[in-house]
């Protein structure tokens, strides 16, 4: 089996590698393809698992490439999660709504709809190459923002394997199931919602739905680390929102909280990315690769928790060290998790339920059947069914519609080129709704991202 991960270069890639390290036996993977168009920062991020990728126990080729064909030719698996103009475009993808007051997040609103037209053609011209030298391959997209991106694929190819995936409602299980002190298997979340854009209305062990004493537990602790949402907010719902829902039920909080902390999610990496890779270079020459180790490791721990930090003013942290690290064992492995649970049950190893971002098919009643949504799901080989889910509520769903519409509009606008779509496309995002404030962040975009930005007419 060969695996190819197009946009290897990001900082994620090393958990990656290590969890296909612990899972090499059940996958039968023999080839792993790493392709960045960076090829320096591609081997700077190699050196993180450079002990790990001479070790005799390890089973599979890794190769990296700066060449896409080369990278694709042969995969049975192929995983999206490039980041066209890098952490620099998401510095201005994130900034420049927030100069007309807006929130600048770099999936949620303004930011996913210009990350969506920079990426949304270089993702098709990848499945158009695909045709000739991976046809049978699985496209699993993990490139933001997710649901767009495959709800591309559906509307503008005629690709049939393709899958969104998200760590964050998987990693809701996991955390759900620590706490019933089960495993994963065991635990079924009633989800349903388009990629960060969901809910949680029912958490099942043994027939029996735990979310009621969640919400209880929630009014009575007067909240929990990690969770930014008011208590009463939740109780009011009846149901556990996505954490990125707190961009559209504290919309006007987030912004003043981004705009007071001086700096955007996108600045903060970008530095954090720069020290990191400086530290990296420093040491590959000397062939300290614990050392590099020991850095990444420490990346990593405070890239997660300075999560969300200021956009909830500090609010979606400040828990306890023995709660935080209980919360972080009991996420899991993240989206290299998720990617490869995915792969394993493709493969036929296990069937499983699990929530992605697939064409709905009759799933929900009140959506079309080719809108992309993130449900359950059962994996089997080669199969992905969407599982059956009970009418929403009416608030749900009107949301559910507008920010859907407002994603076939941003596809028209990448592949028509079409600067009237892309503005009405901002126009009715749940989070802009205004012509003017819309065209102005469109101009704004197309001044300040050069070449990454298509040249829309």
């Amino acid at each position: 089996m060969k695996l190819a991960i197009i946009g290897a270069g990001g900082v994620r890639t090393p958990l990656l590698i290590q969890a296909l390290h612990l899972r090499q036996e059940r996958l039968g993977i023999d080839e792993l393809a790493l392709m960045d168009i960076d090829l320096s920062r591609l081997m700077s991020i190699g050196a993180v698992t450079h002990r790990l990728e001479v070790n005799e126990g390890l089973r599979f080729r890794v190769k990296r490439t700066d060449n896409l064909q080369l990278a694709l030719s042969g995969a049975d698996y192929v995983i999206t999660t490039f980041r066209v103009g890098g952490i620099e475009s998401r510095v201005i993808d994130e900034r420049v709504p927030l100069g007309a007051g807006l929130l600048g997040q770099e999936t949620t609103g303004a930011g996913g709809f210009a990350m969506g037209l920079r990426s949304i053609p270089i993702l098709i011209g990848i499945t158009d190459l695909m045709k000739s030298v991976c046809p049978d391959a699985w496209v699993i997209n993990f490139a933001n923002p997710a649901g767009m991106m495959v709800q591309a694929l559906r509307s503008a190819t005629d690709w049939k394997k393709m899958v969104g995936i998200c760590d964050a409602p998987m990693q809701f299980l996991s955390v759900f199931a620590g706490l019933l002190q089960t495993d994963n298997e065991q635990v079924e979340l009633d989800y349903f919602g388009l990629n960060h854009l969901g809910w949680i209305r029912a958490i099942r062990n043994n027939g029996h739905d735990h979310l009621p004493e969640f919400i209880d537990l929630l009014l009575k602790m007067g909240g929990i680390p990690r969770f930014p949402f008011d208590p009463q907010l939740v109780a009011t719902l009846g149901m556990l929102p996505n954490e990125y829902l707190y961009y559209y039920y504290y919309n006007r909080q987030a912004v003043d909280n981004i705009q007071k902390a001086g700096v955007t999610r996108g600045e903060q990496i970008l530095a954090e990315n720069q020290l990191l890779f400086g530290k990296i270079n420093g040491l590959i020459e000397k062939k300290e690769y614990q050392a590099i180790e020991n850095i990444y490791q420490e990346y990593i721990q405070h890239r997660g928790s300075t999560y969300m930090q200021n956009e909830t003013g500090g609010e979606i942290t400040g828990g306890n060290l023995e709660t935080d690290k209980f919360i972080e064992q009991a996420s899991g492995e993240g989206y290299a998790g998720v990617a490869l649970e995915l792969i394993e049950s493709l493969q036929g190893k296990k069937d499983q339920r699990m929530i992605l971002n697939v064409p709905n098919q009759r799933a929900i009643q009140a959506m079309a059947d080719d809108d992309i949504v993130e449900i359950p799901c059962t994996v089997s080989r080669n199969s992905i069914q969407p599982i059956p889910v009970e009418a929403i509520p009416d608030h749900c769903l009107g949301l559910m519609k507008s920010v859907k519409a407002y994603e076939y509009l941003t596809i028209e606008a990448a592949l028509e080129k079409s600067f009237d779509k892309a503005v009405h496309a901002l126009t009715i995002h749940p989070l802009v709704q205004d012509y003017r404030l819309a065209k102005q962040i469109l101009d704004g975009y197309l001044a300040q991202h050069g070449d990454y930005f298509p040249r829309l007419i």
